[in-house]
């Protein structure tokens, strides 16, 4: 009888053995995928990102505009190239006045109250430039709506990476981005029938479908246990990931993190490793992503095209650089969770490089019957030249255009914003990230008022093969200082700092 009281007994273990675990791992990966696909995240993420929409199509407003204003019959809104230099820059020293504000807004009225905030001066900047009547209006309307540019530079990232789940938090790092350049591709598009008055109309849509949004969504987790409010907390991250999944364990872990820091930062603790360390990296990126002249070339598209004689009309140029920017960002999207930050960071930097490179042998050495109106004549110049339909050689400047473009909408364009959002301590998120932003603008503002002087008293080429040298400085500062953050929680990232151990990352 030992035998066969033996036998079922061990199918019964042998049974158990083989279904339990495969049931627990069942359950836990529905969870999981529940909590991945839950279409509230997605909401949220959305509404959040229209402010970028919108500060992607306010940033090259001025691409199309410039043109227009320029040969205005009325003097009072004729630009010449003083003011069009203003006209294009004074939007970087808005949004610098705007991260400014974020330093302070972001910690006091949260993430999202921030985000919302900024649909008021964005609006009435729009305004501005629908009725405007002169060049004070112009610059006022500009000045307004960088600075709503600068607000949400400095919350919307912060915003995304703290209500994200890790599994996707790459994907959705990058919607910021990618509705930014979204939002510049319907300004080219739009600016092929619309006049600059329209446009300005025009911009006020996303800004009113924000603010509405906005108000059904909840606020940061991280940030409402940062203000004491844990029962908001844990509503606000069952509501992001689901009733039906483990939000649970993820609050505890999100509230010990929390509970380890203090409200804010002491000057004593600006010493420490753990908080100066990740504010570095995150500033020297926004820093050495503007020096690489993406702002300039954006702001300046359709001009730098005029001069360069290209084939094809400037605006249909710049659509075209528009879509390709587009559909680079996308790509980083995707990979930005299974290839990793770094390597999209070296290629992206590489191809910028050799893109700038390219650009400017090209307008130092081609015959200067073709360019000679480069080094003498600023960008602005309402002059015309035609191009030679039959010289396929004035391809280069759009291929070089668009290669630049791809290469930072791949990574240093995406990547920075996420990683800013990633590695800074959550004690120092809020002030940190809004001085991430104002460095970014001030740099931004210097090299687009400078551009154009620039290129009047030495040439087109200059400014770009300076460009390229920021580039391969930008690989050197990717291999030394960058860390790998793919699919680490916020609470990995921090540790890591706090002690140094890589293990940690793994």
């Amino acid at each position: 009888m030992e035998p066969g009281l033996r036998e079922p007994l061990v199918r019964e273990t042998s049974s158990s053995y083989q279904t339990f675990p495969r049931s627990q791992g069942t359950r836990l990966d529905q969870e999981y995928l529940q909590s991945l696909c839950n279409k509230r995240l997605y909401l949220a993420v959305f509404a959040a990102v229209l402010g970028n929409f919108s500060f992607g199509f306010a940033l090259v407003y001025s691409s199309p505009v410039i043109p227009a204003l320029e040969a205005h019959p009325d003097p009072a809104l004729r630009l010449d190239k003083y003011t069009a230099s203003w006209f294009g820059s004074v939007f970087t020293l808005g949004a610098a006045a705007g991260g400014l504000s974020a330093m302070a807004l972001n910690d006091r009225l949260g993430r999202k109250l921030s985000i919302m905030f900024s649909a008021l001066p964005s609006a009435l900047g729009y305004a501005l430039l629908a009725g405007a009547q002169g060049t004070g209006m112009l610059l006022l309307g500009r000045v307004l709506t960088g600075y709503a540019g600068g607000l949400t530079s400095a919350s919307i990232p912060v915003y995304i990476s703290e209500v994200s789940h890790p599994g996707v938090r790459g994907m959705l790092g990058a919607c910021p981005q990618i509705m930014a350049v979204l939002g510049s591709l319907i300004l080219y598009a739009l600016g092929l029938a619309l006049d600059w008055r329209w446009l300005a109309v025009a911009g006020e849509v996303p800004v009113l479908v924000m603010i509405i949004l906005l108000c059904f969504m909840p606020n940061s987790p991280r940030f409402l246990l940062s203000r004491g409010k844990d029962d908001e907390a844990l509503r606000s991250l069952c509501w992001l990931r689901g009733k039906d999944t483990d939000y649970a364990q993820e609050y505890e872990q999100i509230k010990d993190s929390v509970r380890k820091q203090s409200q804010r930062v002491s000057c004593a603790e600006i010493k420490d490793p753990f908080i100066y360390k990740p504010i570095l990296i995150a500033v020297g990126m926004r820093f050495l992503q503007q020096l690489s002249g993406v702002t300039c070339v954006l702001v300046y598209l359709q001009p730098i095209f005029k001069k360069t004689s290209v084939i094809l009309k400037p605006q249909y140029d710049a659509a075209i650089v528009g879509l390709v920017r587009l559909f680079s960002v996308a790509i980083a999207a995707v990979a930005m969770d299974k290839a990793g930050r770094k390597i999209l960071l070296f290629v992206s930097a590489g191809v910028m490089l050799l893109s700038n490179l390219t650009l400017g042998f090209y307008i130092h050495f081609v015959p200067a019957s073709q360019n000679s109106s480069i080094a003498n004549v600023t960008l602005v110049s309402s002059a015309k030249h035609p191009p030679e339909l039959t010289n396929y050689i004035t391809l280069i400047p759009l291929l070089a255009t668009m290669f630049f473009i791809m290469g930072y909408a791949m990574g240093w364009g995406p990547i920075t914003w996420l990683l800013m959002s990633e590695i800074l301590p959550l004690k120092a998120r809020g002030v940190a990230s809004g001085l991430c932003v104002v460095v970014s603008w001030l740099t931004a503002f210097t090299l687009t008022l400078l551009f154009l002087r620039v290129v009047e008293v030495f040439g087109l080429e200059v400014p770009f093969l300076f460009f390229a040298v920021i580039c391969a400085g930008n690989i050197l500062f990717t291999g030394c200082c960058v860390p790998e953050t793919k699919g680490r929680s916020l609470e990995q990232i921090e540790a890591f700092f706090r002690t140094g151990r890589r293990s940690l990352m793994r």
